[in-house]
């Protein structure tokens, strides 16, 4: 009789690593765009995917009702990263509508099994692997809810403290 520590040789069985964290995954996680801060930013927010820790920080700056400029600081497993280099990647010149639609589509995915977004938003699509794993969810939706924050932030009218 033959006992086999794991599977045979020949055979390749899918792992948890193989399915969530996908070529593409990585690949975005590697190369993540407009990391940094900007110097006078219209707002600065910061989120914490409590779950698991991840962080993220993003500087935003808006000009009429768009995205001109931001940077993200992020310190996130691959599927947080890739997320935030999607946003990166494809934010700027995004309404604060685009940035909500993304990240709709992106929870939808996730947590109603629906579709991968279309448009401006992708590449949210490899992050498919991630509607498994309730526990990543947070942290894959960290960048698109710290742009909305940020966003809501620019468009409140400052008050000014003497």
């Amino acid at each position: 009789m033959t006992h086999w520590r794991g599977a045979a040789p020949s055979l390749k069985y899918p792992s948890m690593t193989d399915h969530l964290y996908s070529s593409d995954v990585l690949r975005l996680a590697a190369d993540i765009p407009r990391l940094g801060a900007l110097d006078a930013p219209d707002a600065r927010v910061r989120k914490v995917a409590r779950l698991c820790g991840s962080e993220l920080e993003l500087d935003l700056r808006c000009e009429d009702d768009r995205i001109a400029d931001l940077a993200l600081r992020v310190k996130a497993c691959a599927l947080g990263q890739a997320a935030a280099a999607v946003l990166a990647r494809h934010a700027l010149g995004a309404t604060a509508a685009e940035i909500r639609a993304g990240r709709d589509g992106l929870k939808a995915m996730l947590k109603d099994g629906a579709a991968p977004p279309q448009g401006r938003f992708a590449e949210l699509a490899a992050l498919e692997g991630a509607r498994d794993y309730p526990a990543r969810h947070q942290s894959v939706l960290l960048a698109f809810e710290a742009a909305l924050d940020a966003i809501e932030a620019t468009s409140r009218p400052q008050t000014l403290t003497a």
